[in-house]
């Protein structure tokens, strides 16, 4: 719940809340299984899009889709909630917006290889210097031949086709040995097979589509569908370093503001 420019986010002996402007810092939340972590989330969700800021939430069990729609009614909420002292209380739903990796359960969340860049890709792969090297000129090639790289097939080609003309640009960018060629391409192949065609390509998702407000004024809250996405920790970490690099280049350092941009 949100009121008097605070969330409240539980009771003990008093009630606990988070002012907005403090909601700019990190925060964990922790604790064993069955002591309300979920639920503690859903909570702080709706708080913030009630003061108008957008979430982003990853759903890595299945169990947040539930913010879509009104609470229903029962015994033990009903006797519970006066001893919260939420006196304001009502069940509503909240907008709600679903993504995914797969295109299966949301709307599909894609970026293009030349918008991840050499650097995010080589400590994706796990690529040593050398093999890191060579991947930058992988895309400076295509960069100077006004090629853009959209998903992996058009990345695998490009490494092959500098693979195939090394001794011509050995000569321009160094040494290309065959060996680290190939050590790239079956990191490819470890990403592929975890569903990576999945999030390369096109239409390539604008980050600040995460940034909206519905028309009442609530910020809506992103749900990305991670049940099946967390099977492939490949993939998963892909789409996190990427998300995490389009937040800091679209989102930059602000101090603490009256309130958060995204949660």
């Amino acid at each position: 719940m949100y009121s008097d420019n605070k969330a409240w986010i539980g009771k003990s002996e008093i009630p606990v809340y988070l002012l907005p402007r403090m909601a700019n810092r990190h925060g964990l939340i922790a604790g064993a299984t069955g002591t309300g972590k979920t639920v503690t989330l859903k909570v702080m969700a709706e708080a913030f899009s009630d003061m108008g800021v957008p979430v982003f939430l990853s759903d890595i069990k299945g169990d947040l889709s539930g913010l879509a729609a009104a609470g229903v009614e029962n015994a033990a909420l009903e006797e519970r909630i006066p001893r919260l002292g939420l006196n304001e209380f009502t069940y509503k739903a909240y907008p709600v917006r679903f993504w995914d990796l797969f295109g299966e359960n949301g709307h599909p969340v894609r970026t293009t290889v030349s918008d991840m860049g050499p650097l995010l890709f080589s400590r994706l792969l796990g690529l040593n210097e050398t093999q890191e090297g060579i991947l930058n000129i992988v895309f400076r090639v295509a960069d100077e031949r006004g090629m853009l790289l959209l998903d992996l097939k058009d990345l695998r080609a490009m490494i092959q086709y500098v693979g195939d003309h090394a001794k011509e640009f050995t000569f321009k960018y160094g040494n290309i040995p065959v060996q680290s060629v190939g050590a790239i391409l079956r990191g490819l192949i470890r990403l592929e097979d975890q569903g990576g065609e999945k999030f390369f390509g096109q239409p390539e998702l604008d980050i600040s589509d995460w940034i909206k407000k519905a028309i009442d004024g609530r910020g809506y809250i992103n749900i990305l569908h991670s049940v099946k996405l967390f099977t492939s920790p490949i993939l998963y970490s892909t789409f996190l370093l990427w998300m995490l690099s389009e937040l800091f280049e679209n989102l930059p350092e602000e101090g603490d503001l009256e309130k958060p941009k995204l949660v």
